[in-house]
């Protein structure tokens, strides 16, 4: 039986030891960790050939990794727009050749407890929470700004929103002094801000905040606010997606999260799910949602917004498409 990628990643790390697998851990994004954690935990039955084949297969792997020691920004270069073709390698080639430790201090934020970085960041500029928000990972700004005071993240999303970047050598001293603050742990570059950060951060946020941010934009300016929500995807935008990319998520959610989910989707979202499934695994979802009491709204948003979180993984992958990334052009 093959090994899931994750699973193999959990086995190797469950291998090394302790102190060989904190090591290792320190060079991931928190995502990652958290990924790799939780298969960890969820490891049942491990058999020593298990173990062997995932060693076996390391091996081989960083023995191929090892070889490429001359010219490796080239074969990653050519690598790259191989596979993904030149407009859409070109960022991620950015990201990877160019970045270096100027984002070091910023990303190392996204290793704290969310309270500890709105505590840390809340008395400085709006600009410079912004500045410090759009080079954090989607899920970890979305819950800081979650502990900001009203006014101020109001103030904050609408300069996200219209962040045009920020000079390498501000970037520098920003990254300096949150250097000295932490311990200045070195990692991948984020994306930059604008409408498509905006929206994202927003689209990890709880409905009452959601809603909230946005109504005040568009008391500021209608058209950006516009421009947010059209960027964004909500749960029922489900039911535009293609039966396979339903067909993906469900593999990778629980069914009771999607019990709770459906409770407050309208009955055209729940029969695309339905029928994406089997008719026993249908019918038996059927029979759990009308047998489920009554649910908080919340409790249903949550649900709701983690399935989208399983969507937009899948979605940032390549394996699905979801909002407007269905209006991409093929070449």
């Amino acid at each position: 039986m093959e090994i899931a990628e994750i699973d193999r990643c959990a086995i190797l790390m469950l291998s090394l030891g302790e102190d060989a697998a904190a090591e290792v851990f320190r060079y991931l994004s928190a995502r990652e960790v958290q990924q790799i954690g939780a298969a960890m935990a969820n490891l049942k039955q491990i058999t020593r050939g298990d173990v062997d084949t995932v060693l076996e297969e390391f091996r081989k792997e960083a023995d191929q990794f090892m070889a490429v020691t001359i010219g490796s920004d080239d074969y990653i270069r050519s690598v790259l727009t191989k596979a993904l073709g030149t407009d859409r390698a070109a960022g991620l080639i950015e990201d990877i050749l160019d970045s270096s430790e100027s984002a070091a201090g910023i990303d190392a934020l996204n290793w704290l407890d969310a309270s500890n970085v709105a505590e840390l960041i809340c008395d400085e500029h709006p600009q410079v929470i912004a500045t410090i928000l759009v080079h954090l990972e989607r899920d970890r700004a979305s819950a800081v700004m979650a502990l900001l005071p009203e006014r101020l993240r109001n103030d904050v999303m609408l300069r996200i929103a219209t962040f045009g970047g920020v000079q390498p050598t501000a970037l520098n001293e920003l990254t300096d002094v949150l250097n000295n603050m932490l311990s200045g742990q070195s990692a991948k570059r984020s994306k930059m801000g604008g409408v498509r950060t905006a929206a994202e951060i927003l689209n990890f946020m709880n409905t009452a905040d959601e809603e909230a941010v946005v109504n005040n934009l568009r008391g500021i300016d209608a058209e950006l606010a516009q421009r947010i929500v059209d960027e964004m995807f909500i749960f029922d935008n489900l039911i535009d997606v293609e039966d396979r990319a339903i067909q993906l998520i469900l593999k990778e959610i629980d069914t009771s999260s999607l019990t709770i989910a459906l409770k407050g989707a309208p009955e055209e979202l729940r029969n695309k799910f339905f029928k994406n499934m089997s008719n026993r695994a249908a019918e038996i979802l059927r029979d759990d949602i009308e047998a489920q009491g009554p649910v908080r709204m919340s409790k249903v948003e949550q649900e709701q917004k983690n399935i989208l979180q399983v969507a937009r993984k899948l979605a940032e992958d390549g394996q699905i498409t979801l909002g407007n990334q269905g209006n991409d052009e093929y070449v």
